[in-house]
């Protein structure tokens, strides 16, 4: 009898290992482990007033264990996702470098009951990867500011079209609707080439333009360092641009600096993008409780003819 009851409680105990699943362990000072995928803050203004956003809602003091990573390839930050898994973090915050090879990663992730939340840009995968996505409807912000061109009813419009990092969200959806003109014969495409969100190179797109004597009069670049650099190309080579200029000029994301330009005229027009997510997703961690698989941003475009001081000061995002 006293054989029967030791093997009894013995069997109890092996069944109770298996039957319980194990709950993740937080960090051992029990913080909240949390690894924050991004690209770099160098990359734009938009990215750095993104970036000081997670670094101010995710501290220590507020009970949080940060890793993060910053690049702007995507194999990259796939590695770096692969790490924190290993790493066991609680959840992955993810702004993906391109739309394209994140369903294997985020399965493991799941997998390992890791919990993850995109921000700022959409991904490629089933939803049932990821928890919440708190992003800008950037096919929208592009349908918004392709919708003022037309608007402007110039005689012709013969656009250079720079373009962001290619296969990033932001690059695809603001590109969407200028293509859709350019089929359509609407707008001439004088040249699309992408400047990787970069001032310079962007600069050297159009100085070539300018140097093999092609017409153009609409710059649209999809972030306003590129925009800049754009319109440096215009200053050097004595072409207008502008409200009274030869040129429309035309950037995205809303920068303080870049907002001033319109104020003054020297740019025509700026598409808004929030770089506000990080509240948003802190709220649903702390709360447990998703009010959406999507959260978009509200934005807006700005027109240099009706932009306000008190417009840059509310929406223009930076310090100068």
């Amino acid at each position: 009898m006293k054989k029967s009851v030791i093997i009894a409680v013995a069997l109890m105990c092996v069944a109770s290992l298996f039957a319980a699943p194990k709950k993740k362990a937080k960090a051992g000072d029990g913080k909240i482990k949390v690894g924050i995928i991004n690209n770099p803050p160098s990359e734009s203004g938009y990215r750095a007033a993104n970036v000081k956003d997670f670094e101010t809602v995710f501290t220590a003091a507020k009970g949080y264990d940060v890793k993060t990573f910053y690049s702007l390839k995507n194999d990259e930050q796939l590695n770096a996702a692969s790490q924190f898994i290993t790493d066991g973090v609680d959840y992955i915050l993810l702004s993906a470098a391109a739309t394209d090879g994140w369903s294997s990663v985020l399965k493991k992730a799941k997998k390992a009951g890791i919990k993850v939340f995109l921000f700022d840009r959409m991904i490629n995968v089933k939803d049932n990867l990821y928890e919440a996505a708190v992003v800008s409807d950037m096919a929208k912000e592009g349908e918004t500011a392709v919708a003022w061109l037309k608007a402007q009813n110039l005689k012709e419009y013969k656009v250079i079209h720079i373009q962001g990092a290619m296969g990033s969200d932001a690059q695809i959806g603001r590109t969407g609707a200028l293509d859709a003109e350019f089929a359509k014969g609407t707008m001439k495409k004088v040249v699309q080439q992408t400047a990787t969100w970069d001032e310079a190179e962007a600069k050297k797109i159009v100085e070539s333009v300018i140097n093999s004597k092609e017409d153009f009069n609409v710059i649209y670049a999809e972030n306003d360092g590129m925009a800049k650099g754009a319109v440096a190309a215009l200053d050097e080579a004595g072409i207008t641009h502008g409200v009274n200029g030869k040129v429309v000029v035309m950037g995205f994301d809303c920068n303080k600096w870049a907002l001033r330009e319109l104020l003054a005229g020297n740019w025509n027009y700026d598409g808004q993008c929030s770089p506000f997510q990080a509240s948003v997703i802190e709220n649903m961690i702390k709360t447990g409780k998703v009010p959406s698989k999507k959260i978009i941003s509200d934005e807006k475009g700005f027109d240099a003819k009706t932009i306000t001081k008190a417009d840059i000061d509310t929406y223009g995002l930076g310090d100068y």
